[in-house]
């Protein structure tokens, strides 16, 4: 009996944001011109630093990056979401749902590896100004890069394999407006102790590993900068490193309260607020955090699209 009553999923059904449809007209025109912003804003970032070989350094290396994670992030969920707020289907398939689960982890695992990464590079341009170029030379920099981008991958293939190993039963209505790790697994009908265990382990030792990482990174930092006398050079050291420190603590905050936690507390209302932040609101504002306080990105910038008088 209790075999007859789980059933292959086969399609699953994705919760709008809002029941009524004046509130989802509302949040399609707000969602939809955030993520044109997010793409043309992580876009010139992109076209800045590929154009302008000033900019062809470590730090910038990374920025690249991240400006291209900022740019799949809401790809992964925002096209469904909007499909979704204007269309009464709200199915997802089960192969669309693997997919997107997938793209999902393996964007924001390997954005917590690379924020890791530039605060090691931060470091080392701070604290070991001499020997910098050789510490953080091209071909590091290239390893540093690639070992982010395929752990993530292979975190997230770990992770979607087990979740989606489970039986799962009808109606299977994800509540969320994409697939995601609590949501999905809520929905199984066999046991998730295992793959919630992963969660917790694997996220514990990559995330809290590049939390520590960061963490160490600035305090050696902070540490260095108030060694400095005079107040122009501490001010010009941190701005070196403010852009990158606003966008850690935002960027852990949301993503911490979304996946560090048992499945038990999983509240969907409350996952769906944190989700925007981090998958819609997130990758729109970090371009914005390093285009206004880095000069250089600016004036790479205004060359790009030649605006010369303004640089």
């Amino acid at each position: 009996m209790e075999k007859a009553n789980v059933t292959a999923a086969k399609d699953f059904y994705l919760t709008e944001l809002s029941d009524l449809p004046e509130v989802q007209i509302a949040l399609f025109v707000m969602v939809l011109p955030i993520y044109l912003i997010t793409l043309a804003g992580n876009g010139a970032i992109l076209m800045a630093i590929w154009t302008d070989a000033r900019l062809h350094t470590p730090m910038y290396f990374f920025l690249s990056n991240l400006s291209f994670l900022d740019i799949l992030c809401p790809t992964v969920t925002v096209p469904k979401m909007l499909q979704v707020l204007l269309s009464k289907d709200k199915r997802i398939t089960f192969a669309g749902c693997v997919t997107q689960l997938l793209f999902l982890i393996d964007v924001v695992g390997t954005e917590i590896l690379l924020l890791a990464v530039m605060a090691y590079d931060r470091y080392a341009a701070i604290c070991s100004p001499l020997q910098y170029t050789r510490i953080m030379n091209k071909h590091l920099c290239v390893q540093l890069a690639a070992g982010t981008w395929v752990t993530g991958l292979i975190n997230s293939m770990v992770h979607t394999s087990l979740i989606f190993s489970s039986s799962f039963c009808g109606p299977n209505k994800i509540n969320q407006y994409y697939c995601d790790i609590p949501p999905v697994m809520a929905l199984s009908c066999s046991s998730t102790y295992l793959s919630e265990l992963v969660v917790l382990l694997v996220g514990g030792i990559l995330g809290g590993g590049a939390f520590l990482v960061t963490l160490i990174s600035y305090v050696y930092i902070i540490s260095a900068i108030l060694r400095i006398r005079s107040a122009d050079g501490r001010r010009k050291a941190f701005s070196t490193c403010g852009s990158h420190l606003s966008i850690v603590c935002l960027f852990y905050g949301t993503t911490i309260a979304t996946y560090v936690r048992p499945t038990s507390t999983y509240s969907p209302k409350q996952d769906r607020i944190v989700s925007m932040l981090y998958g819609v609101v997130t990758p729109m504002i970090n371009p914005m955090i390093y285009s206004l306080r880095n000069k250089e990105v600016k004036r790479a910038l205004m060359k790009a699209i030649g605006l010369k008088g303004f640089s």
